[in-house]
């Protein structure tokens, strides 16, 4: 190894506001209802979070059937399809919605196409927890589409009236390819109003272009199953420079730093900064002592709890402890 190692963290990382809001919701539910809170599907994908909120009494179900009659659910970041809604109503649960409101509004988008006629092509990975709520609202007039490959093996006449929408977590340069090939495959095509693809997704992933240019290496810190995480992954590679995820410190490969002096390092929208710190503490004590900041955008983003969640003598909702550790 060289005689100066590095390490640059991007800014901004980690959590995002829609993150932060669902945490904080299973915190409050378990502070005003007491364990267990039920929660269909990991709240956030991160085994760290999942975990600690489990030690505080949340269980983790797959689905609305597994939870007790009048029990209180917890819906995830990633949004639910209406059949789950319905199934929960059957159940009589009580149910409190943690999806991301930028989630939301792609829901409320596939409404409004599906009313007005059109066959929705949804960009994004088919078995991914938000494709399948989205694809939920008008499975009859859903196709999801991944790659430009996929809009050319399409069966539709080239005038038949579409509309696109996007997964929030994917990469925005793939994602720009594959809209552009259903812009050239149908000449009546219609998209959402803004982009579908969050913001904390584009600012973390314009963050590791800056690291991939600067760096021998870059490190995101996220979970095997955070899309956001492996987008960003992927991003550096297509810059030309080694990336790997890194779920926490136990997983840093020693045999990835030979010949490496300087190593940019992020973490995924839902990680949490404790896991970052962990990796950095590792890497100082194999030489990695000289810590840089790389400053991109500026996130002040908040998204407001449910009401129901405030407390009940000074309406405020209490900030939370899980969710407020990345601040």
């Amino acid at each position: 190894m060289t005689t100066h190692q590095r390490i640059v963290l991007a800014e901004p990382r980690g959590f995002c506001a829609g993150v932060r809001r669902a945490i904080g919701i299973v915190e409050r539910a378990l502070d005003l209802h007491g364990a267990p809170v039920y929660v269909r599907k990991e709240i956030v994908h991160n085994h760290h979070i999942v975990g600690e909120l489990e030690k505080r009494g949340a269980v983790f179900v797959d689905s609305e059937d597994e939870v007790p009659e009048g029990s209180v659910c917890v819906f995830s970041a990633h949004g639910v399809s209406p059949a789950v809604r319905a199934g929960a109503a059957g159940r009589r649960l009580e149910v409190i919605d943690a999806t991301c409101p930028l989630v939301s509004k792609v829901h409320q988008e596939a409404v409004r196409f599906a009313r007005d006629g059109r066959t929705i092509l949804l960009v994004g990975h088919e078995h991914h927890e938000e494709i399948e709520g989205v694809q939920g609202e008008a499975p009859e007039q859903t196709i999801v589409v991944e790659t430009p490959q996929d809009v050319e093996r399409l069966d539709l006449p080239e005038d038949t009236p579409v509309a696109y929408l996007t997964q929030t977590t994917l990469s925005f340069d793939e994602t720009a390819r594959v809209v552009a090939a259903l812009q050239r495959r149908f000449s009546d095509i219609v998209g959402p109003h803004g982009d579908d693809i969050c913001y904390a997704s584009q600012n973390r992933q314009n963050a590791v272009k800056s690291l991939a240019h600067d760096n021998d290496l870059v490190l995101v810190v996220g979970s095997l199953n955070s899309s956001n995480s492996i987008r960003m992954v992927e991003v550096a590679r297509e810059r030309g420079c080694a990336a790997h995820l890194v779920p926490d410190a136990s997983h840093l490969d020693e045999r990835w730093l030979e010949s490496v002096s300087s190593i940019g390092i992020s973490s995924g929208a839902s990680a949490p900064e404790v896991l970052v710190r962990g990796l950095v503490d590792r890497l100082a004590a194999l030489g990695y002592t000289d810590v840089e900041v790389d400053t991109g955008a500026t996130e002040d983003v908040v998204f407001a709890m449910p009401a129901r969640l405030a407390d009940p003598v000074t309406g405020r909702v209490p900030r939370t402890p899980l969710a407020d550790e990345a601040r």
